[in-house]
């Protein structure tokens, strides 16, 4: 299980941060009136590192180019080029900004728009450092024509053009890495600076050039390299974070923006479509770009099919949680084994985020898979059967179906026993320590988990799993009437 290296009370504090108000520069909110297949949608920036992720043209890339329309050393045509008459679309694009620039009002948030009108941008253009990273980053050396001259048997650069890594990027670049690039140096290739090569050296001592490092080593050293060079305030905009990455990498990466966040106070907005790089996040840094329209909250990246209707199943089923979702694999697997090719379900984070995403599936014409709702019973959300919304038994459903199996436990004490992988003679020792359990609880969430622990160390999804069982066959009367809810929409 994935442990974050960043503490709680650094997210926190950056939480409290943005809702303070405490910075000299910060991109507070967008709203979209119109731009590209956007409009009326809003964006809040609540946590300084903000993930959008959604399918490919899901419209990512849109929002982190509106993000940076508003500041002036970027050109509108690094995101939004447009080709003469065949970009006819752009008429009556408008993005407005919600921006802290303490310089211009000390005490209160500017608002700020771009338009595109009369065949050009109008901007009211912030001045804030800003540094973007696009996709070409992880083009190879061997790719660029301006490194085809350091492919020679014979080139070599003044001494006083080599620089050792600055110790902070070496730092940062290892533990994003894992591995150790303390003597990995710079080749300065002209006057300014904006032409560099890299070299590395071995534990061996050997030396090699960046022709011989993978796409993502280079990018990485010199992104850590250009933000570190970067003052406090600055906004950082990257796309595709994981491009060239493994997957460790993409979430140590995440987790030293953070740090920049925090250390720098800095803004970081990246796209993505890697499950590894939300880990480190809190539901409310990230952001869904999907359909048309903007979600904030949380989301499995596998999610996204379904959501765009870009599967196979005829049924796909959103509920609150990871754990409200195998409850209802469950009662789909007890009721019907033949039609788990035909559905999906998926857990989300949040009520709100599912109910949302339920109605925008069922509104679009275009998907023809159906979308089924199912809230926790402590929801605030209104369930509707005729919205394809309903809700689950009990209130906390960790707390139902531990009190439901702890209702039956003399009867079903030896089969639970066995989908424990205990000895059935096991079974009265391990009644009682599911009661001492439930007495001592404070949270309902860690339930499951606490009985794993307390019966040898059992992972915590093979007891939920062996509870979700038990439930289904000695409540079977309540499984039949949540699986009716599915069963009425298939063929």
């Amino acid at each position: 299980m994935y442990q974050s290296e960043i503490r709680e009370s650094t997210i926190n504090a950056l939480f409290e941060k943005v809702q303070k108000l405490n910075y000299q520069n910060y991109l507070s909110k967008m709203h979209i009136d119109r731009l590209r297949g956007f409009t009326n949608c809003d964006i809040k920036f609540d946590f300084p590192v903000t993930a959008l992720i959604g399918p490919n043209g899901g419209g990512k890339t849109t929002i982190l180019g509106a993000a940076a329309l508003i500041f002036q050393s970027i050109k509108p045509r690094r995101f939004f080029a447009k080709s003469g008459k065949y970009d006819n679309s752009m008429k009556d694009w408008r993005v407005e900004y919600e921006i802290i620039d303490k310089k211009q009002s000390p005490t209160s948030i500017i608002k700020r728009t771009a338009s595109y009108g009369n065949y050009k941008w109008s901007r009211g253009a912030i001045v804030r450092n800003i540094g973007v990273f696009g996709i070409s980053r992880t083009v190879p050396p061997t790719e660029k024509i301006e490194y085809n001259s350091f492919a020679s048997n014979t080139f070599e650069v003044e001494e006083g053009k080599v620089h050792k890594l600055n110790a902070e990027v070496a730092i940062a670049v290892s533990k994003i890495l894992g591995k150790d690039v303390s003597g990995y140096s710079e080749l300065q290739m002209d006057d300014k600076g904006d032409i560099t090569f890299l070299t590395g050296r071995t534990e061996t001592d050997i030396e090699y050039s960046e022709f011989h490092f993978g796409a993502g080593e280079s990018s990485i050293i010199r992104m850590v390299s250009s933000i570190e060079k970067m003052f406090e305030s600055a906004i950082i905009l990257i796309e595709e974070i994981e491009n060239g990455l493994h997957p460790v990498a993409t979430i140590r990466l995440v987790e030293y923006l953070i740090d920049v966040a925090e250390r720098k106070k800095a803004q970081v907005i990246f796209t993505t479509h890697s499950n590894e790089s939300l880990l480190p996040l809190p539901n409310n840094a990230i952001w869904v770009a999907c359909n048309n329209s903007l979600y904030q909250g949380k989301l499995d990246i596998a999610s996204l099919r379904a959501i765009t209707g870009k599967v196979e199943s005829k049924i796909a089923i959103f509920t609150e949680d990871i754990f409200s979702k195998e409850w209802m694999e469950s009662v789909i697997r007890h009721n019907d084994k033949t039609v788990l090719d035909i559905i999906e379900v998926h857990g989300l984070e949040g009520d709100g985020m599912a109910v949302r995403i339920n109605k925008s599936h069922n509104s679009d014409p275009s998907i023809k898979t159906i979308s089924l709702c199912f809230l926790d019973g402590d929801s605030r959300q209104v369930d509707n059967p005729k919205e394809k919304i309903f809700r689950l038994p009990g209130e906390s459903p960790e707390g139902y179906i531990y009190d439901c199996i702890i209702e039956k436990i003399d009867e079903c004490k030896g089969e639970l026993s066995v989908a424990l992988l205990l000895k059935y003679e096991e079974n009265d020792e391990m009644k009682k320590t599911i009661k001492e359990i439930r007495q001592s609880n404070r949270d309902e969430h860690l339930l499951f988990s606490q009985v794993g622990k307390k019966l040898g160390f059992l992972p915590e999804n093979i007891v939920r799993n062996a509870f979700f069982s038990i439930w289904n066959k000695y409540f079977e009367e309540e499984s039949i009437r949540l699986y009716a809810n599915i069963d009425q929409y298939i063929d």
